[in-house]
C-alpha cells in the first residue's frame, strides 16, 4: 500500500510545478527590458533587485496561502512566515538576479519544501530557456524544456582530477573559506565561475561534477539539494552535515558520493599551502 506521506509529497510537487508556472510568467515580461523599466534597486546588503523579483514572490507566497494556509514560507524578498511550521516553502523568485539584468538566461525560480526541517522536494525553474529540473530527496530528477521530459542522472564518476568544479563568484569566499576553495580548485581539471544555480542542474544532468559556493541564504540552497540527491549526487554542508534552515552559508554538491568525500576532504584539509587554481 503507498505510503501516505509520499503521496502527499507527490501532491505538493504538483502545485510546486504549478508555482514555477506563475512565477515564470511574472518573470518573462522584464527579461532583456532596460533597467529603468525593471525598477533595478540595491537592497541593504547591496544585492540588486527588480520588479518581477518582488512580482514572482508575491505570486507564489499568495498561492501558498490560498492554497496550503498552515504552511510557512521563506523567501528572500518578503522573509519568513509560520517558519516553525511542519511544511515550509523556501523560495528565491530569481536566484542570479545580475545575471537576469544583464540580459543572460543562466539565473533560476527556486523553490524548496522543507519537511520538518529538512528539504523533501525541490523545483529550478529557468523560464527563459524552457528548461525545469524537479527533485526529491529520495527519488530522481526530472528535466523538462519545452520539447521533452525525461529521467536524468548525474556522473556517477570518482575522480577529482578529471572533475570540473563551479562557484557562481570566486569573491564568495574569504580568510578560510578562500583558502579552502583554493586547495580545491587546485585538485580538480578544471574551474568556471557564474551561473549561479544553473550550475546544479548541469550537475544533476551530468554535465559537470561539483558545485562549491560559500556567502549564500537558505533560499540559496534548499531547494537544490533534492534536486542533487535526486540525481545521484551528494549535498552538504562544508561539515558533511545534511542542509537544513539552518545550516551556515557554505554547500558543497558533487555528482557521486565519492567525489563528495573527496572534494570535503580538500575543503577540510587546513594543512599545508593552497594550491593556484587551474
Amino acid at each position: 500500500m503507498p505510503d501516505p506521506r509520499e503521496l502527499v509529497l507527490e501532491l505538493y510537487l504538483r502545485f510546486a510545478q504549478e508555482l514555477a508556472d506563475a512565477a515564470g510568467e511574472a518573470i518573462r515580461p522584464w527579461f532583456r527590458v532596460s533597467a529603468e523599466r525593471m525598477g533595478l534597486e540595491r537592497k541593504g546588503d547591496g544585492s540588486p533587485v527588480t520588479k518581477a523579483d518582488r512580482a514572482a514572490e508575491v505570486i507564489i507566497r499568495e498561492m501558498i496561502a490560498d492554497r496550503y494556509p498552515t504552511h510557512g514560507v521563506v523567501g528572500e524578498e518578503y522573509g519568513a512566515a509560520a517558519s516553525e511550521s511542519e511544511y515550509v516553502w523556501v523560495i528565491d523568485p530569481i536566484d542570479g538576479t545580475g545575471a537576469f539584468v544583464s540580459g543572460l538566461p543562466t539565473f533560476g525560480t527556486l523553490i524548496g519544501l522543507l519537511r520538518d526541517g529538512s528539504p523533501v522536494l525541490g523545483v529550478l525553474d529557468q523560464p527563459i530557456s524552457g528548461e525545469r529540473w524537479s527533485g526529491v530527496s529520495d527519488g530522481v530528477v526530472m528535466r523538462r524544456s519545452t520539447h521533452n521530459a525525461r529521467v536524468i542522472h548525474s556522473h556517477a564518476g570518482d575522480s577529482l582530477a578529471e572533475s570540473t568544479a563551479f562557484a557562481t563568484t570566486p569573491e564568495m569566499f574569504r580568510g578560510e573559506s578562500a583558502q579552502a576553495w583554493q586547495r580545491l580548485a587546485g585538485a580538480v581539471e578544471r574551474v568556471r565561475y557564474g551561473v549561479d544555480c544553473y550550475a546544479y542542474g548541469l550537475l544533476a544532468l551530468g554535465c559537470i561534477e561539483i558545485v562549491c559556493e560559500a556567502s549564500l541564504k537558505p533560499w540559496d540552497y534548499l531547494a537544490l539539494a533534492p534536486i542533487v540527491e535526486g540525481a545521484g549526487g551528494k549535498m552538504t554542508d562544508w561539515a558533511g552535515e545534511p542542509l537544513r534552515l539552518d545550516s551556515g552559508d557554505r554547500v558543497l554538491a558533487a555528482s557521486s558520493q565519492e567525489l563528495h568525500a573527496g572534494a570535503l576532504r580538500c575543503l577540510q584539509d587546513a594543512a599545508g599551502d593552497a594550491p593556484a587554481t587551474r
